[in-house]
């Protein structure tokens, strides 16, 4: 039994942080599904921005659209919702038999819209009704603007991925924006499962600090981040206000580790999935991080509802001269900007597909 497998009898899911033509035309993410436990994907400007520039699959399409009149944003949503809709399709199976906790597929809002709580309202809604799937996910980040966002799509009835959450306080903020969503839909009368998942981001955190620290405290910032966060995410779901939206028909909005692939070559390549095993969460890998796993990973102890070490090793981060909160902060900026330059280089590398393609035409 692959260790994907035991992963998924332990209760957690595994996702794809990954979506191509390619995987898809050729049964790659059917096989990962039927093979490797696989049961949602993810995706992001940077995956799209890299699919397209390494795929002819997409010129079709893009001659297609750019026929229709399309450019631009509208252009390339376009082409990504067909990719999403046949992934949904392939999960949508998963999502009926877990009566939606799990199969899930995310889209995300034009990075742009990061501190633009109308525009992202606006964008989240589109979006959604455009996919014309119930088990696609809207990716919204987690920064100041996008919480009133979250609340407002949630209350919506639009199933939401908080992205861009670096810190346990950035986790808790995101999760009061989902509940006061919920909360609104119950007070309304309406139904109060709505699928949501908050992104916790890992490796981002030692990277960011590889040249700041001792040996001894390589790569422990981005676990200890996350064993912190799990204990305010168990502590919240067993909290009274939480638990009377559950009596009412919500379902938890899970806690969801993204950026697990390992950035440091002297690691192991499974460090933050074994390190982060933990019932009723979500752990999204790229392929090389799924396949490793697969092939040479274990599972060690699961995460405890204490918070494990974390609060002795985050005082020796301290120690060391990281200021956590400070850092969390300046993650959460450039991990927006991050995606804004690769939007950015995507929507320029589409146009110029575009205006070649009919050139040859």
């Amino acid at each position: 039994m692959p260790a994907t497998q035991q992963l998924h009898d332990l209760g957690q899911s595994l996702w794809l942080d990954n979506i191509t033509r390619d995987m898809l035309s050729e049964g790659t993410l059917q096989k990962y599904i039927d093979e490797l436990s696989v049961t949602g994907l993810t995706s992001n400007p940077t995956i799209f921005n890299n699919a397209i520039k390494n795929s002819k699959l997409y010129d079709d399409s893009i001659l297609e659209k750019r026929k229709q009149g399309l450019e631009g944003e509208e252009l390339f949503f376009e082409i990504a919702l067909q990719d999403i809709q046949q992934a949904a399709d392939l999960f949508r199976p998963i999502w009926e038999r877990t009566d939606g906790v799990d199969g899930w597929v995310s889209l995300e809002v034009s990075p742009q819209l990061a501190y633009d709580t109308a525009g992202t309202i606006a964008s989240a809604k589109d979006l959604h009704e455009r996919v014309d799937r119930p088990n696609v996910l809207i990716k919204i980040p987690g920064t100041e603007a996008g919480l009133p966002a979250i609340e407002e799509s949630i209350f919506a009835g639009i199933p939401v991925n908080v992205t861009l959450l670096f810190s346990q306080d950035h986790y808790v903020a995101a999760a009061e924006a989902y509940l006061r969503g919920i909360e609104r839909r119950i007070e309304a009368g309406l139904n109060p499962y709505v699928g949501s998942v908050a992104s916790l981001f890992i490796s981002r955190w030692d990277r960011a600090v590889v040249d700041q620290v001792p040996d001894s405290l390589q790569n422990r910032l981005g676990i200890a981040v996350g064993e912190q966060s799990f204990k305010a995410y168990k502590e919240l779901m067993s909290a009274p206000r939480w638990q009377r939206v559950f009596n009412f028909g919500a379902r938890p909005q899970r806690l969801l580790w993204a950026s697990t692939g390992v950035k440091d070559p002297n690691a192991s390549d499974v460090l933050y999935v074994k390190a982060l095993a933990s019932p009723n969460t979500v752990n999204t890998m790229p392929d090389g991080t799924l396949t490793a796993f697969a092939d040479h990973g274990d599972i060690g102890d699961q995460l405890t509802d204490d918070g494990g070490e974390s609060a002795s090793v985050l005082k020796e981060f301290a120690g060391a001269g990281v200021d956590v909160s400070a850092l969390a902060a300046k993650l959460q900026e450039d991990g927006a900007q991050s995606f804004v330059d690769s939007w950015t280089e995507l929507l320029d590398q589409v146009a110029a597909k575009s205006a070649s393609l009919a050139e040859a035409d």
